[in-house]
């Protein structure tokens, strides 16, 4: 059974950093790639970043240049730098893993920046 769980979210002021990890576990098969998403309350759930195994790598506009994600294959393991954080990128981010099998998600971890 694939499961992804996610750590490192929390309360910060605008400016201040935070790291979100994911773990996956349980992917009998290869990753293809690994990302995040956020979500704030009352609106949908909007993609962040997209990691493929390769190490390329994918940004929304929003948090480019603030963000980075990266990736540690050995582990199944994918990381959310976030730097300079605002307001605005108060959410809960989950984080996900597409396998041949599919999309999986975690159960996602929030972020509060306050102003």
């Amino acid at each position: 059974q694939v499961q992804l769980v996610e750590s490192g979210g929390g309360l910060v002021q605008a400016g201040g950093s935070l790291r979100l990890s994911c773990a996956a576990s349980g992917t009998s098969g290869r990753i293809i790639a690994m990302g995040w998403y956020r979500q704030a309350p009352g609106k949908q759930r909007d993609w962040v970043a997209v990691v493929t195994s390769g190490g390329s790598t994918t940004y929304t506009d929003s948090v480019k240049g603030r963000f980075t994600i990266s990736r540690a294959n050995a582990k199944n393991t994918v990381y959310l730098q976030m730097n300079s954080l605002k307001p605005d990128d108060t959410a809960v981010y989950y984080c996900n893993a597409d396998l041949l099998l599919g999309r999986y998600w975690g159960q996602g971890t929030q972020v509060t920046v306050s102003s």
